[in-house]
């Protein structure tokens, strides 16, 4: 079975009141609403059919162009400094661009907006499921784990964007962890957690989805879309990384990359690993073995509108390369680069340089948006092993990720001391996920300034770690209807 998103999102809006409840970023009269032809949750959750559209609808959720659909990802390019900026109007991000944005802009409500009412979807299947004998014991801990890996990385999205990196202070306020459903509207007022608090929450969850997620599904599709144990694994290597925690960054990507080469994680009839070809990860083909977690859209109605598509931000093109950012690298610049990633990078009728990863078919644009792949855990797992000074494991996975694009290609420099080896991983990072929605939580998270940038929308001026707007502010949404954030 595939799942059609749009379809479970408006099916379930239909016999589950709970979708209509926005649990931040709204208005009483909001929180207030229920659709004239939605039944109770008990009704909801009454038939094994009505509960997979629950968990459809969860999925669907997170897939919000404002959230996972597109949008937070061309955020967390657009504060960074690898793309340019074409379109000064601040409907296409030039006031996250520029690092203009406040606590009342339009994005900061509705990253958080999107980002918590999927954390609600999941809180309330996970209430509705713990004691339900409608489904089998297995498929019911299944659909539960989904549910606290979906909420682990919603508030992982959230962490990342409107609290002050671990490294710089864990103890400071950041969040409110709301962990159980809110079916009625009305309940705001939530203090606010520290950021130790919010990440060990974020583990948590993935700790427990690990143990009853599935190894794979039925079908390529279903394993690449929905959260199995592999996922769950996968993106605590970057829950780690994202706290400094090397060694067990260590410990997690151990589970699913062996000690020596050839890197891949096979598990009955699963196996995750790099695809021979990058071209083919960006080709149209999304269940492919590199394939951990993606957000698909199988038909032009499910896909985002235009202006929060990855294809449509990187092809209209809204951002364009930085022509002082990482497409300078010789990877892209030199004439006699034989590397495979040259040619996800276009040149426009302006001389614009492209990214080109996400084309398929043109508008609307349906690429899967790839969430985590296999790239990255091999890149999380080399940065841990350099950190900890396994110098010769951590140059072994990077040259895996450079010659499965050029197969030939040998680091001759920048790999001879622990500090220029991470600086060289740092860098393949930007080179093999750019586009992907990493530059900025990368910066973050080693506590590094934004660098400043120019483009046809103007300049943006460098954004130290000590500056105001270093973090997006909470927003006035937020502050507005919980008496308990800090103001």
């Amino acid at each position: 079975m595939i799942f059609n998103y749009k379809k479970s999102i408006q099916k379930a809006l239909i016999i589950t009141p709970f979708l209509a409840l926005l649990l931040a970023g709204c208005s009483d009269n909001a929180l207030d609403t229920v659709p004239e032809t939605s039944i109770s949750t008990e009704t909801a959750f009454s038939t094994p059919a009505k509960i997979l559209a629950q968990v459809n609808g969860l999925y669907g959720q997170f897939s919000n162009p404002s959230l996972y659909g597109g949008r937070f990802i061309i955020f967390n390019e657009q504060r960074g400094d690898e793309f340019s900026q074409n379109d000064g109007n601040n409907s296409t991000g030039a006031n996250v661009w520029n690092q203009t944005i406040t606590s009342s802009g339009d994005f900061v409500n509705s990253v958080w907006s999107a980002a918590y009412t999927t954390i609600n979807f999941s809180n309330i299947l996970i209430d509705n499921l713990a004691t339900s004998t409608v489904v089998t014991d297995d498929l019911r801990k299944n659909y539960i784990a989904e549910a606290k890996f979906v909420r682990a990385i919603s508030y992982l999205s959230l962490v990342q964007t409107y609290a002050k990196p671990y490294a710089q202070n864990s103890a400071a306020l950041a969040l409110p962890l709301r962990l159980k459903g809110n079916t009625s509207g009305g309940i705001n007022d939530f203090t606010f957690s520290s950021v130790a608090d919010v990440y060990a929450q974020i583990l948590k969850d993935l700790d427990e989805a690990e143990v009853d997620l599935p190894e794979s599904y039925s079908t390529g599709i279903l394993t690449a879309s929905r959260a199995h144990k592999a996922t769950a694994i996968a993106l605590k290597t970057r829950v780690y990384l994202s706290k400094g925690d090397y060694a067990k960054v260590i410990s997690e990507a151990s589970k699913l990359v062996p000690a020596t080469a050839p890197f891949q994680y096979v598990s009955g009839s699963l196996t995750h690993r790099l695809e021979p070809n990058v071209a083919t990860v960006f080709g149209g083909s999304y269940v492919g073995n590199e394939a951990i977690f993606s957000i698909p859209f199988t038909t032009a109605a499910e896909a985002p509108g235009l202006q929060s598509a990855l294809g449509g931000n990187y092809l209209t093109p809204v951002i364009y390369f930085n022509t002082a950012a990482i497409i300078a690298d010789p990877v892209y610049a030199s004439a006699t680069s034989a590397d495979a990633r040259k040619g996800l990078v276009i040149t426009n009728a302006t001389g614009q340089k492209l990214l080109n990863k996400f084309k398929k078919n043109g508008a609307p644009f349906t690429d899967y948006v790839p969430v985590i792949r296999y790239a990255e855990v091999l890149l999380n797992y080399a940065e841990a092993a350099a950190q900890s000074d396994n110098l010769p494991l951590a140059q072994s996975l990077l040259a895996a990720v450079r010659n499965r694009s050029d197969a030939a290609y040998v680091f001759t420099t920048g790999v001879a001391t622990k500090d220029e080896l991470i600086a060289t991983i740092l860098n393949e990072r930007r080179i093999e996920l750019v586009g992907e929605g990493f530059r900025t939580p990368d910066l973050l998270r080693r506590v590094q300034a934004l660098p400043a940038k120019t483009g046809n929308a103007g300049a943006a001026p460098e954004v130290l770690p000590t500056a105001a707007n270093y973090v997006w502010a909470i927003p006035s949404n937020e502050l507005a209807y919980n008496k308990l954030a800090p103001r």
